[in-house]
């Protein structure tokens, strides 16, 4: 029973990046809009001197939306394949079941350094998200996601006899 709630959860796991990729994309000039204020630096009253310098290229903005958007689909489309495999050894003996966790493993850990990595150290810590209400609220859900990804990640990498 623990298998199949493992499997479950890298689902959820795998969906979390395919729906946030996906709404990116359908969103994709308000998300673009979004990563250039942040790039930005604008609104950074608190702690004006930044340690990174201003980003406005439109050229770069993109890029970092494309870069975003590529690791979420990442967690998604690993998270699944991982899922996939681990279904395929769940009725298996533990040793077949514990090698098919790979992907899985890897899935959540790509998410873990996109929503953790890129949005906290990066985002937070060298753009200064955390001075405006929009790179807060952005914090807050990297934060969700990196621990979810991370819980699963620890949760399944657990050995299964």
């Amino acid at each position: 029973m623990i298998r199949y709630l493992k499997i479950i959860l890298v689902v959820f796991v795998g969906l979390q990046g395919l729906t946030y990729a996906a709404g990116n994309i359908i969103n994709w000039e308000e998300a673009k809009g979004f990563v250039g204020y942040v790039l930005s630096l604008e609104g950074h009253e608190v702690y004006p001197n930044d340690l990174a310098p201003a980003i406005t290229s439109p050229a770069l903005v993109t890029l970092t939306l494309m870069v975003i958007v590529t690791c979420e689909f990442l967690v998604g489309a690993v998270s699944m394949i991982g899922a996939l495999k681990m279904l395929g050894a769940a009725g298996k003996p533990a040793d077949q079941f514990n090698a098919s966790k790979s992907f899985a493993i890897l899935g959540c850990g790509i998410g873990v350094a996109l929503w953790f990595g890129l949005f906290t150290v990066v985002g937070g810590g060298i753009l200064g998200m955390w001075q405006t209400p929009l790179g807060d609220g952005s914090m807050d859900g990297a934060f969700i996601y990196f621990m979810s990804s991370g819980l699963v990640m620890v949760f399944v990498n657990m050995k299964d006899d």
